[in-house]
């Protein structure tokens, strides 16, 4: 019996903010995977190494957590105004399916990088020295990201002194603005609501905001559930009956928010809505054993990624939290002491994050207009990976 060899492909392994994903060029994949369609998602599942029964990505690229289990496609964009177009797929680690319907704020900060030193930005927007200012067109959510990456001697810039808790090692800092955050499909609150009272069967009545800004999100109150606010991983994805509730709370979440017409559909959108649960400052011992002092940061957030807890905050949660933060009456706003603020401090497993966000009233509702914060990336391996011929078959 026959096999087909392997095909390789360039592509290159970048760490962005506190997540990791496998980049490509679109004109680099295979033809039958430049289009979407189940030939692009067969190639980077097994790229990815999944569906992995084990649970490991032994077999791939993966590790097998939310925040490793990435891929990135770039081109140059044809789009009046910018420079890239950056398509995110989250790749289901058990499940032969990918999610596209939102983005990776982490990765995002790995785009302007990744595009400048793959020829896909004109040499003519790239300092010899200073910021380059990367316009990305983020095709998942059809919104535009600013990103200003550092420059020395015309090349990108990944070495410098900027921490990011929930990241190993300094790094240069990668300055990133969300222009108009909120989903393009719809309300900033789909509801219409900053509050609303969400029936979750089996669970109760919890107050939750819902909102759609960087990527749609449920908040909830940490003491509704049970929880300070102050858990790291271990506390929740080490027990199984409370990752079903907060599931139970997602998929109840999504289809009030109109993302889904049932609920068994909410399977097959594991990426959003994202469920987090927040709480007024306290202390605690962040993951990596350092202190976090109540009075250093505003709120506790702690938020799910692919149905677990995840290790610090995926980037375009903390775009919701900034937002919410920035509007009075939201079971962010509230946690945060109340009032309205142009940017926020919280609490994660691995640490604090501070994030910005821009909001004005508007008739009887709310418009955000921006969401601010820094993240850091690095290539960390760069060349060509390789899969099975037959996959594209």
């Amino acid at each position: 019996m026959s096999h087909a060899p392997q095909i390789r492909i360039p592509a290159t392994y970048m760490r962005g903010g506190t997540s990791k994903g496998v980049f490509f060029r679109l004109d680099d994949l295979p033809e039958a995977a430049r289009v979407p369609g189940a030939a692009r998602d067969r190639l980077l599942l097994r790229v990815i190494g999944s569906p992995d029964p084990y649970g490991k990505h032994t077999d791939g690229m993966g590790g097998a957590t939310s925040s490793t289990s990435k891929t990135v496609i770039l081109s140059a964009s044809a789009r009046e105004g910018h420079d890239v177009d950056y398509l995110f797929g989250q790749v289901s680690i058990d499940k032969p399916f990918i999610d596209w319907s939102g983005n990776c704020g982490n990765l995002t900060a790995a785009v302007g990088a990744f595009a400048i030193s793959n020829g896909l930005v004109d040499p003519a927007r790239v300092p010899d020295n200073g910021e380059a200012e990367i316009r990305i067109w983020q095709a998942n959510i059809e919104k535009t990201i600013i990103a200003r990456i550092p420059i020395t001697d015309g090349q990108v810039q990944e070495t410098g002194d900027f921490e990011l808790d929930g990241v190993t090692f300094p790094a240069a800092e990668v300055r990133i603005e969300f222009l108009d955050p909120a989903d393009g499909e719809g309300a900033l609150f789909p509801t219409g609501n900053p509050v609303d009272d969400l029936e979750v069967p089996g669970i109760g009545t919890l107050k939750a905001t819902m909102i759609n800004a960087g990527i749609p999100t449920v908040f909830v109150n940490a003491a509704d559930i049970g929880y300070t606010g102050t858990e790291l991983q271990g506390d929740i994805n080490e027990d199984a009956r409370a990752l079903a509730r907060f599931e139970t709370i997602r998929a109840h979440g999504a289809l009030r928010m109109g993302l889904i017409q049932s609920l068994e559909e909410a399977e097959q959108r594991q990426h959003t809505p994202k469920v987090a649960f927040v709480a007024p400052p306290a202390a605690y011992t962040a993951s990596s054993g350092k202190t976090v002092a109540a009075g250093d940061i505003d709120l506790l957030v702690r938020a799910l990624s692919m149905g677990k807890l995840h290790h610090a905050m995926m980037g375009t949660a903390a775009v919701a939290i900034g937002t919410a933060a920035a509007i009075p009456g939201t079971l962010v706003s509230e946690a945060a002491g109340g009032g309205e603020r142009n940017a926020v401090r919280f609490g994660h497993p691995s640490g604090t994050l501070k994030v910005g966000g821009e909001a004005r009233r508007e008739g009887d509702g709310w418009v955000v207009t921006k969401a601010t914060m820094s993240r850091s990336a690095r290539v960390l391996m760069e060349g060509w990976v390789r899969v099975p011929g037959d996959v594209l078959s």
